[in-house]
């Protein structure tokens, strides 16, 4: 009988750029909110804002489109229907437009900091979804993991509410609206997924969802508007390359080597960048009550995914 084989060691390369592609996902999407607050310096409202960042990202995502329709091995992907476009719409206004409007005009009330951490609640509003529609049981441990994350986000608005005012409590529901839109879209986006691919179906909603907030500021705003500092130009260009399009690649390549599962836990660090970039960029306070809101919220989420992939949803 034969000795077993040794793990070969092209694995860890996999591995590896995983982890790396997985972290840098995060901590480009987490620099979003970062560069969305150097906006509102140059005196420019969410509206205005979000129409540069969707119009820069738009040939970005029509590309993504194109090319993951492209046949593979003479295979063309399924045709769209009529129904798979409808989904396409609907996911595109939930998980890209709505949320990211909602996300931006949160933003002007509250810090980056408490932005990220209401954000990274969406595995517990996944969870919660998916109790009040397809009567999925939570179990003990899920429950008392969102009820430490909710502490956790509340303890960072309690401090925050002290110095930023009742717009605090504007900002965090805005955000908090942003984040039960994207986890609908979470909800409702497996069957299509399975239908159209990841990188369709993302290229697909993210141009629907371009296509709506640049009508949204024809509709809402004289053209005038769209005068703007130069700053606000190329921080748009930089939030819809860098920490828009480029995350999005990023993260379904690291899903791809690691798994989702993996790929969500070195997420974690998100908060954790935007933090750092809050205090270091933005000159955002850093204390203990921040610090332990945060470990709260990461540990929360953390025992909800676990408790999530153990239980085999």
């Amino acid at each position: 009988m034969s000795a077993p084989q040794a793990p070969s060691a092209s694995a860890h390369p996999h591995l590896l750029t995983g982890l790396l592609l997985a972290s840098a996902g995060s901590i480009a999407f987490s620099g979003k909110a970062i560069i969305v607050k150097l906006a509102y310096r140059h005196e420019v409202d969410a509206v205005t804002l979000i129409m540069y960042r969707m119009l820069f990202a738009l040939p970005l995502f029509i590309g993504l489109a194109w090319w993951a329709s492209r046949p593979r091995g003479g295979v063309r992907p399924p045709p769209l229907t009529r129904r798979d476009w409808l989904g396409i719409v609907g996911l595109g206004i939930t998980g890209y437009y709505l949320a990211s409007f909602l996300d931006f005009w949160g933003l002007e009330y509250i810090s980056a900091s408490l932005e990220r951490l209401i954000l990274y609640l969406n595995p517990t509003l996944v969870l919660i979804l998916g109790w009040v529609i397809y009567r999925r049981a939570i179990t003990g441990l899920q429950a008392l993991a969102m009820a430490v994350s909710y502490a956790g986000v509340l303890l960072v608005f309690g401090h925050e509410a002290d110095f930023a005012g009742p717009h605090a409590a504007l900002g965090a529901a805005l955000v908090f609206g942003s984040a039960i839109s994207y986890a609908i879209y979470l909800v409702y986006s497996g069957e299509l997924v399975k239908r159209l691919g990841a990188m369709r179906l993302v290229g697909l909603a993210t141009t629907v969802a371009c296509v709506l907030c640049l009508l949204q500021f024809v509709l809402l705003r004289p053209l005038s508007a769209a005068l703007v500092a130069p700053e606000v130009i190329w921080l748009s260009v930089l939030n819809a390359t860098l920490c828009t399009f480029a995350p999005v690649i990023m993260v379904m390549m690291a899903i791809e080597r690691i798994g989702a599962g993996l790929a969500a836990q070195t997420g974690m660090i998100g908060p954790m960048s935007t933090i750092a970039m809050g205090v270091l960029i933005l000159d955002e306070p850093l204390n203990a009550w921040i610090v332990a809101g945060t470990v709260l919220v990461l540990a929360g989420v953390f025992l909800v995914t676990r408790a999530g992939t153990a239980g085999g949803r």
